[in-house]
């Protein structure tokens, strides 16, 4: 028998845990469908597309509004981050998703970073962060509430998004709040950055096991009481389940609030697609978590105030 490289893995076994694209080979028709269905978003609700939030060529993002609300108060803000194994893929892939939060009346946002091989996982997780900086400090230009801002990733984006809520905000930048992003949702995300960096992933994304250990969401500290909410495709694979059930344990040991939803007839790339329906599950889940998310933030101010 080989010799696991990782659990009980060899080295093949573990590299088919992994390798979405093979496991599911009409991923192209849902790359492309997602560029499609984006490209129409983009004609049909008006859009503020590739807004600086950084020097790099890469560090933009694109922001849906929502409906101007009559009471003249700001939107929710919804920021997607797109997948694709932090190699792949571009913010002009996931738009579509904006689809199904503007008819709720909130505004939605997707952004970009430098992909590996050329940017490395600290620059990639740095970017990111420095995008919600971003839109925190101008969200009111788009008619977005920067107190009410969620987070949610598709794979990679599912990593970024945890990433997210490991961040020591006013570290980062001495004007952001503390609890800058309120709740975050996962979808097929990754958290144990060890078996993907002993993977053929690797030859790509160039990982030290330092650098990995930097970037797993489960070897961090969480400063804030968010909540969290973690979406595994009943047809991933064990791994991507084994990954989803560690991170909801390591926030069920925090004492913070998590779910962990496993939908019935889906893979790693045709869940993505629900996010197009502002009536489907998914987007009910996370309109119902950002609901308690904001409402416990408002709660806290109010008691600092009485």
């Amino acid at each position: 028998m080989t010799n696991p490289v990782y659990l009980d893995y060899d080295q093949a076994g573990l590299d088919a845990q992994y390798n979405n694209r093979l496991r599911w080979p009409d991923y192209k028709v849902h790359f492309a469908n997602w560029r499609e269905w984006s490209s129409e978003t983009c004609k049909k609700l008006p859009c503020h597309l590739d807004l600086a939030f950084g020097p790099h060529p890469m560090e933009k993002l694109d922001i849906v509004p929502a409906e101007p609300s009559p009471d003249g108060n700001g939107a929710p803000l919804y920021v997607f981050i797109h997948g694709g194994y932090w190699y792949s893929l571009d913010k002009a892939d996931y738009t579509y998703v904006a689809e199904g939060f503007r008819p709720h009346g909130i505004a939605t946002a997707v952004n970009n970073f430098g992909l590996a091989p050329d940017t490395s996982m600290d620059e990639i997780v740095r970017q990111n962060r420095a995008a919600l900086a971003w839109l925190w400090r101008n969200a009111r230009t788009y008619g977005a509430d920067p107190d009410r801002i969620y987070v949610c990733g598709h794979s990679a984006g599912g990593h970024l998004a945890v990433m997210l809520l490991a961040t020591d905000w006013p570290a980062f930048g001495a004007d952001l709040p503390k609890n800058l992003v309120k709740g975050a949702c996962s979808i097929g995300g990754l958290f144990d950055m060890e078996a993907i960096r002993l993977t053929y992933l690797n030859q790509t994304l160039k990982m030290s096991k330092e650098e990995a250990a930097r970037n797993a969401p489960l070897a961090q500290e969480y400063p804030v009481r968010a909540p969290l909410s973690l979406v595994v495709a009943v047809d991933e694979t064990p791994e991507y389940h084994r990954q989803s059930r560690e991170m909801a344990d390591l926030w069920e040991k925090l004492g913070y609030p998590v779910d962990l939803l496993v939908p019935e007839g889906l893979n790693h790339f045709d869940v993505a697609n629900q996010l197009r329906d502002p009536r489907c599950e998914l987007v009910k889940l996370q309109l119902a978590e950002m609901k308690k998310a904001f409402s416990r933030n408002q709660n806290k101010e109010a008691g600092k105030t009485s």
